[in-house]
């Protein structure tokens, strides 16, 4: 069972999905960006109908080569969503960030989840902030940071490498006083990963499974999808679909994905027959 603040999710029944809210103007796939409040309300209201068990929020771009943002415009863009979101539906919010302050803020605000694609590296604050509001945490891998982390990224041993790393970010969750069972693992498909290494990690992410910890995968319309098929973003649903399916086939438990209602129709016959 994962624990989430008030929420506990039956990872083990079913496959679950997390759809995406960006409240950026700049994140990789036009489609998933909103800006007003209450276009982003009625997006989630949409997700949650679809078979959405968690939104996860972001106000800050990470796709690769994107600038970081301030504090102060993260939460501008994102605290009035998020107000939104917690008085309006009854369902775990997660908030995408690395930032400390941000994570504070959105945490009493009554976030659920806190997705840091530093895997709690960037602020050595974010461990503690996370505990003491009993939340729960997404420890995902990344080899730099999002401005340059697609410049030639190299490995010796790609798997052996994430696992290290993810296992080091639950030595420091857990130690900080974050429940065992408030914690999932990504291995970050995309952030400093060549497209050989994306590849090796689905074939591989079974290898995951020895850090005991739900799996998430981030596969969602990536660039990766995008070679294989030769289709820009907006035509890379299918191939998104492709690669959850095998994803879950190897151990995944948490699909973070643009299209909820698509995902979940394919997960649900995935699921039937895995279980």
């Amino acid at each position: 069972m994962f624990l989430c603040r008030q929420y506990r999710l039956n990872l083990k029944k079913r496959t679950h999905i997390m759809g995406i809210l960006n409240i950026t103007p700049d994140s990789f796939y036009k489609e998933s960006r909103v800006i007003s409040v209450n276009t982003a309300l009625k997006r989630a209201d949409k997700m949650i109908r679809e078979g959405a068990d968690i939104l996860d929020i972001g106000g800050e771009s990470s796709r690769p080569g994107s600038n970081p943002v301030s504090e102060e415009e993260e939460l501008k863009r994102i605290l009035p969503v998020i107000n939104g979101l917690i008085k309006k539906f009854d369902i775990p919010v997660s908030v995408d960030t690395y930032k400390s302050a941000v994570a504070r803020a959105v945490l009493e605000e009554g976030v659920s989840i806190i997705n840091d694609i530093s895997g709690l590296r960037f602020n050595p604050n974010m461990a503690k902030t996370i505990a003491s509001a009993k939340a729960a945490v997404i420890i995902m891998h990344i080899s730099g940071k999002p401005k340059t982390m697609q410049k030639n990224p190299s490995y010796k041993s790609l798997m052996r490498e994430i696992t290290a790393y993810l296992k080091r970010g639950i030595k420091q969750a857990v130690s900080s006083g974050i429940k065992e069972s408030s914690i999932i693992v990504d291995p970050g498909i995309g952030f400093g990963k060549k497209f050989s290494h994306n590849i090796t990690i689905l074939k591989k992410l079974k290898q995951l499974q020895k850090l005991k910890k739900p799996i998430l995968l981030g596969l969602s319309r990536k660039s990766f999808i995008g070679k294989i098929l030769d289709l820009p973003v907006e035509e890379r649903l299918e191939g998104s679909i492709a690669a959850s399916v095998f994803g879950i086939l190897n151990g995944a438990q948490i699909l973070r994905t643009h299209d909820v209602k698509e995902t979940k129709r394919a997960l649900a016959v995935a699921d039937a027959i895995i279980h």
